[in-house]
């Protein structure tokens, strides 16, 4: 069982920055893909990064440019580094793990693992 605790919402005006952090209790941590994904009310939750194993991360096109994803292994984090915020950046953010990833998992239905969530909230 793998335990992730999301960390750094808030509520900001657009053009701000905030940086998100999801810690793991799985020792196995630096064998599993991590990924933030966000939901908006009213919204089906959707992809905005993943980090692979191996360091390599990806992003929905929505984010790219402005999101910055990055783990640490030896403190088992994630990070989601966000900048230039917008309006439409606001819902709740969620991180999740792959226990046995292939390639760049960037689908729900790919992460075994699932944190509590974190509400971003950003005004204009």
């Amino acid at each position: 069982q793998v335990q992730l605790t999301e960390s750094g919402g808030g509520l900001v005006q657009a053009g701000a920055s905030l940086r998100l952090s999801c810690a793991a209790s799985e020792r196995l941590f630096s064998s599993c893909a991590m990924g933030w994904f966000r939901q908006a009310p009213g919204k089906e939750r959707e992809f905005v990064a993943t980090a692979t194993v191996s360091g390599d991360t990806y992003y929905a096109d929505s984010v790219k440019g402005r999101f910055t994803i990055s783990r640490d292994d030896a403190k088992a984090t994630v990070y989601l580094q966000m900048n230039s915020l917008k309006p439409e950046d606001t819902a709740v953010y969620y991180c999740a793990a792959d226990v046995f990833p292939v390639g760049a998992p960037i689908l729900l239905s790919e992460y075994d693992y699932w944190g509590q969530g974190t509400q971003v909230t950003v005004s204009s």
